[in-house]
């Protein structure tokens, strides 16, 4: 019984390997072809030793080596045929993979492009204008006396201008409101985002009043932007 399992698990063993084993002969065979058949000529005496004395034994013994022949072909297959080519099946896989992430990421980089295209756009349209009868000061103090009126401003100065770049100078005013409510406070900011050019508001900075809690002290930068040229 044990020597009937052994010879079945050879036959499996030829069975599986065979195929493979021969296309795998023939394609080295056309490359080390002629180095083969110097090895050969050197190596066949020993070849005809060993067979000689594989012949000499015992049917048990045989089979044994058989099998121990059979498991070096396995182990050799397996590292220098299989492993190879699951090798370049993961590298491959792992190359899509990369590829997949930076396709993911140039999408990205092109959407925050595009955000960005548009945002200037934006800006380019909210420009005020660059000439002498504009000015942003006259444009904030007027809106301030009307929404929460003239003695409710502490200060207002124009601030330096600055040249955002080649295309762009950034006109500013430094304003102070004192002692108004939380209606006043809206309807001044309301007032500022309504106006007919475009102002933003920047460094907005709100202190409560003592002892008259519902009044407000109120500090903040008008800016605009002007299109040079």
């Amino acid at each position: 019984m044990l020597r009937e399992f052994f010879y079945n698990l050879v036959e499996r063993i030829r069975a599986t390997l065979g195929p493979l084993a021969r296309r795998v002969m023939s394609r080295a065979g056309t490359i080390i072809g002629p180095y083969a058949r110097q090895v050969r000529r050197r190596v066949d005496p020993y070849i005809e030793q060993g067979r000689a004395r594989y012949q000499k034994l015992e049917a048990r013994e045989r089979l044994l080596v058989q099998i121990a022949a059979a498991l070096v072909g396995v182990l050799l297959v397996y590292n220098f045929v299989y492993r190879p080519i699951i090798g370049i099946g993961t590298t491959l896989q792992d190359k899509i993979s990369q590829r997949q992430h930076d396709l993911v990421e140039v999408r990205r980089l092109v959407a925050t492009y595009s955000a960005l295209k548009t945002d200037v756009l934006k800006a380019e349209k909210r420009t005020v204008p660059l000439s002498r009868d504009f000015s942003l000061f006259s444009v904030i103090e007027g809106a301030m006396t009307k929404s929460v009126g003239h003695d409710k401003i502490a200060s207002i100065a124009p601030g330096t201008e600055r040249k955002v770049s080649d295309d762009f100078t950034e006109f500013s005013v430094e304003l102070k409101l004192n002692n108004v409510s939380l209606q006043q406070l809206v309807d001044a900011l309301y007032s500022i985002s309504n106006l007919a050019v475009p102002v933003g508001i920047d460094n907005l900075h709100i202190a409560r009043r003592t002892p008259d809690t519902h009044a407000f002290d109120v500090d903040l930068d008008c800016v605009a932007l002007a299109r040079n040229g």
